[in-house]
């Protein structure tokens, strides 16, 4: 049986709170491929999913009576925070570790993929946004997580408030974070300037002309129930600088 490759949390259509989250990478789930022992471990670990980014959107969208798209397939795959020209959207290697269910493959088996996976997943966030902007206004917040080390340098800031062109929110989000105690850093750990870390968000905040920016959060916050409530509460009270009054 297939299974549809996101999930809609929240009603779109009767969702009063004032945000719409996406989370790309919330699942490490395998899609019509054979993983080996090696291919599991990077499954488990950042390389196939955001750990704990979407038990925090779920959260997140309790907190603050919203809807979120979650895709439901590893970004191991196919990359849905990617273009279909991009040259990750599909990696062979992980650092050194090739991917083997991703050698060598054919031009129908990528096909497959992104009619299976990618297109499908973007289509659900297209319908969820134009769902909830029918009864107002809102804003696109896609959430993920970052790991506490990359490459032996330990990363010490805590949420990083990604952007393109909707600078004075991101500061201001930026500004109310880091009042709920965050060490907060404004594009980092990754940059949202011209789009390559956030794709998928650049490309439903324009065509839906609602602003949008993207949350990384230290996944080492995000390892259990308790603190994963205790972020979203503080990321729910400062995202509030956007709510109506």
């Amino acid at each position: 049986m297939h299974v549809p490759p996101f999930r809609v949390i929240g009603d779109p259509s009767t969702a009063t709170g004032p945000f719409i989250f996406t989370c790309e990478h919330a699942s490490n789930r395998l899609d019509g491929v054979t993983a080996t022992p090696e291919d599991r471990v990077l499954l488990e670990d950042h390389w196939g999913w955001d750990i704990g980014a979407a038990a925090l959107t779920e959260a997140l969208v309790e907190l603050t009576g919203s809807c979120a798209v979650l895709s439901d397939f590893s970004r191991l795959i196919i990359d849905p925070n990617r273009p279909l020209d991009s040259s990750t959207l599909i990696v062979e290697k992980c650092g050194a570790q090739p991917v083997s269910f991703n050698q060598h493959l054919a031009p129908t088996e990528v096909k497959r993929r992104i009619e299976r996976l990618h297109g499908p997943y973007h289509r659900a966030v297209e319908t969820t946004i134009r769902q909830r902007l029918a009864h107002g206004t809102a804003h696109l917040v896609s959430m993920h997580s970052f790991t506490p080390e990359f490459f032996g340098k330990r990363r010490l800031m805590e949420v990083g408030v990604l952007f393109d062109e909707y600078a004075a929110e991101a500061e201001t989000l930026g500004a109310a974070l880091h009042d709920e105690g965050f060490a907060t850093a404004l594009n980092e750990p990754y940059t949202g300037k011209g789009g390559a870390f956030v794709y998928s968000i650049m490309r439903h905040g324009r065509s839906s002309a609602v602003p949008f920016m993207e949350l990384e959060v230290r996944n080492d916050l995000l390892r259990s129930p308790e603190p994963i409530l205790d972020c979203a509460r503080r990321i729910a009270r400062a995202l509030a600088v956007f709510a109506p009054t």
